[in-house]
């Protein structure tokens, strides 16, 4: 066993210069004084110091190790938090970036169709217009018809009227005989 330093003026009874270990106070032994303490209490009491200062070590370099462990567990997880907020900002990125792409697109997509209605309505108006130029020429050949029509049936029921004359007035010769008369 070894004896404990020998205490300096400036350090308690007891109490050395280096940090003591469990080993220490399992080897360490006291000289004896008159009037002392038991000698068999003071190693027991020493023995229990040790194991309780050796658990308190191996606690230590336990919760040590549970730090360490700990703290690579929250460097990994702020790095997997870094990696998901940037995840996050390229996901939103690209979201708005489809979102303008697609409105940009709808709005090329209105522009077409509305041309494409705009035509549409102007040879439709043209077909319209076209139509109603052709029904306006057929009613006017319509007209031009019912008034040659009625020219004619007028100039024929003038000549049945002048045939019935003639039929009526025996002084006067059929047409046709003139005819042969001057023949």
């Amino acid at each position: 066993m070894t004896k404990l330093d020998q205490p300096t003026d400036d350090t308690p009874t007891g109490v050395s210069a280096r940090p003591i270990t469990p080993l220490d106070v399992r080897q360490s032994s006291f000289p004896s004084a008159w009037r002392g303490y038991a000698p068999a209490a003071v190693r027991s009491f020493l023995m229990e110091t040790s194991e309780h200062f050796e658990q308190a070590l191996r606690n230590n370099e336990r919760l040590r190790q549970e730090i360490a462990r700990l703290e690579s567990t929250i460097r990994q997880q702020r790095e997997l938090e870094a990696t998901l907020q940037s995840t996050l900002v390229h996901a939103q990125k690209v979201s708005d970036d489809m979102r303008a792409s697609a409105q940009l697109e709808s709005d090329r997509i209105v522009r077409e169709a509305k041309g494409r209605a705009e035509l549409l309505m102007a040879a439709a108006q043209n077909r319209l217009e076209d139509a109603q130029r052709e029904i306006d020429g057929l009613k006017l050949r319509r007209r031009e018809a019912e008034c040659t029509v009625e020219s004619i049936i007028t100039s024929l029921n003038g000549t049945l009227e002048f045939i019935r004359e003639q039929q009526r007035d025996p002084k006067v010769l059929p047409h046709r005989l003139r005819m042969d008369v001057a023949s």
